[in-house]
């Protein structure tokens, strides 16, 4: 008689099976904590900088061009046809209730506040956010950063600092015009949907104050910082060649426009929450 050979035990042990989620939390954790721990040192050390007067103007000139003027066309495009969708729907409810010159109060507070600001931001992260953190890591790869600072330059002076400031500078610029392209959009829309254009106006002025224009512009300081402190990160920590150059740039956008969403949140709280909504 032929002796049946012993079953195998499966590879996977109770103990195993048991520490596997454990380790995956504490992996998770460690990278995020090392992601914010990046992230901080890397915005101090350029804030830093910037406040010793260590800037590039040359540099940020160039990049301001790169990042504002380059993303015009695509941020007004972006946010007048998201105004003009919050128009159209706006405007086929409160017609019908005779309410309908409010559709310029509501989608003034609505491009100002948070379209405006938010989609700048978007646009930027993963036009420009995308770029730096491809130009950066693409130096990382072929040792360009080790010849920086064998040649005594500090990588962050010579990188993160002319393009913070570019970004701090140009994303307010590049919101105020989508504001006007916002509700350049909706105002057009809502008349087509027999919107009365002076109660469209009228109603506007008098809901759209200008802390609620100028809180839009103070989000979109943070949303910079957040878009050009992550690119540098990303791109400053690359491994693997081209492949980890695709990692990267693929990163920062992710991380960019979910950090940008999550900081609209706690900046709209603040900023609304405590005080009136409108007036």
């Amino acid at each position: 008689m032929t002796r049946k050979k012993p079953e195998r035990k499966s590879g996977i042990t109770t103990e195993s099976a048991l520490t596997a989620p454990v380790k995956a939390v504490g992996d998770a954790l460690g990278a995020f904590f090392g992601f914010l721990g990046e992230t901080a040192r890397i915005f101090t050390a350029t804030l830093i900088l910037i406040l010793r007067g260590k800037i590039n103007i040359r540099d940020t000139v160039n990049l301001m061009a790169s990042i504002g003027v380059s993303s015009l066309p695509i941020v007004a495009v972006t946010v007048m046809f998201s105004g003009g969708v919050i128009s159209l729907y706006l405007a086929q409810i409160v017609v019908k209730w005779g309410f309908g010159s409010y559709t310029g109060a509501v989608v003034g507070i609505s491009v100002v506040r948070e379209i405006a600001p938010i989609l700048t931001a978007v646009v930027v992260a993963a036009r420009a956010g995308s770029a730096i953190a491809a130009e950066i890591s693409s130096m990382k790869v072929t040792e360009q950063i080790d010849a920086l600072k064998a040649l005594a330059v500090n990588p962050l002076e010579y990188l993160a600092v002319p393009r913070m400031v570019a970004a701090v500078l140009t994303l307010p610029m590049l919101a105020m015009m989508a504001d006007v392209a916002g509700v350049f959009g909706g105002y057009y829309v809502a008349i087509a949907n027999k919107v009365a254009s002076g109660g469209f106006i009228a109603t506007f002025e008098a809901m759209v104050t200008p802390r609620d224009i100028t809180m839009g512009l103070i989000k979109t300081l943070f949303f910079a910082v957040v878009i050009v402190t992550v690119a540098v990160q990303q791109g400053l920590r690359v491994e693997g060649g081209a492949a980890g150059v695709g990692k990267a740039t693929t990163n920062t956008v992710v991380l960019s426009i979910v950090i940008i969403y999550i900081l609209n949140f706690i900046l709209a709280y603040v900023m609304f929450n405590g005080g009136p909504a409108v007036g």
